[in-house]
């Protein structure tokens, strides 16, 4: 009976086996290939082939210039102008004419802008700059405090008046920097054959500006340029103007070209590039109008060349 028992329990497992081998094969596939991701598109795939690059960075021209140009406004006036014209940046150096002149000659301006024509003259002579032009003019004045203790107000003999100030010993307010005011200062003393000295007479060595105030704090008198007075009439002064008219209180003004040999740093193309502009007729419109609405006229009279040929007739 065990014996068939065993017979029976091997040949159900021989059948067993049989069936297995002889059933569906499973098959392992491979699995999938991974999804490639494309590389991300760089900068340069991203920009059309024939796309303009950007803009380029803006040329820097150095202006050295009579403080007078800048206390009145005029620069910040007309600067933005040619900034966006000619895509540059000008760093201006405002400082009396003197100096102004001087930083030239070392070479570390582009262009000036200045009030002293003889000075100029002798800056052109010796070589320092290449080009000057006319640009503008207006005039000087004597200031001083409303109660005029030397008695100049009405006087339209400049030199008079300074002798009077003189006598009376009354408070003169000098520019004292070489400037082009100082130096036109100088000449009205000389006319006035007087050596000014003593107390009553203060060497500032200070800007326009600075001397107007100092001159309003004292009570004492001055030499303005009309516009730096007349702009600092807008911020509050009791100074006012008592003499005026002098043929010797003209007061030009010129543009000059620095002389690139000075050094490799000059721009002279750019210096060339704003002279041109400065005397063009549309720029010498907009100096003709720079202080009508506040003041009922002009702070500058245009006068290159350019504008003196288009208003020739009139």
């Amino acid at each position: 009976m065990f014996r068939r028992t065993v017979t029976l329990l091997t040949t159900l497992a021989l059948l067993a086996g049989v069936l297995v081998a002889c059933g569906p094969q499973q098959t392992t596939e491979a699995p999938p290939p991974a999804t490639q991701v494309p590389p991300a598109p760089t900068e340069a795939a991203d920009t059309p082939s024939g796309e303009e690059p950007g803009a380029e960075e803006p040329r820097t021209l150095t202006l050295a210039t009579t403080t007078s140009t800048e206390n009145s406004g005029l620069l910040n006036y007309l600067l933005p102008y040619f900034e966006e014209e000619a895509n540059a940046e000008v760093e201006v150096i405002a400082v009396g004419t003197g100096q102004a002149l001087q930083i030239g000659e070392d070479g570390n301006a582009d262009v000036l802008m200045v009030h002293a024509r003889s000075l100029e003259d002798a800056f052109m002579d010796a070589g320092h700059g290449v080009r000057r032009e006319d640009l503008m003019y207006n005039d000087f004045v004597i200031v001083g405090p409303p109660d005029d203790p030397a008695g100049i107000e009405g006087m339209t003999d400049a030199a008079a008046a300074f002798a009077q100030i003189a006598e009376a010993e009354a408070t003169f307010i000098s520019r004292g920097d070489e400037s082009g005011t100082h130096t036109k200062e100088k000449a009205i003393w000389s006319a006035a054959g007087v050596e000014p000295s003593g107390d009553w007479y203060v060497s500032a060595g200070q800007g326009m500006g600075a001397v107007l105030t100092m001159a309003d704090e004292q009570e004492g008198y001055t030499l303005s340029d009309r516009a730096t007075y007349l702009a600092r009439t807008l911020e509050g002064t009791d100074l006012v103007i008592l003499t005026e008219g002098d043929p010797i209180l003209f007061n030009p003004y010129g543009v000059i070209a620095v002389n690139p040999e000075k050094s490799p740093e000059i721009n002279a193309e750019l210096a060339d590039q704003f002279i041109d502009w400065l005397i063009s007729v549309p720029t010498q419109e907009k100096i003709a109008e720079f202080g009508v609405e506040e003041f009922g006229s002009p702070l500058f009279t245009p006068d290159s060349e350019p504008w003196r040929a288009a208003n020739a007739d009139e």
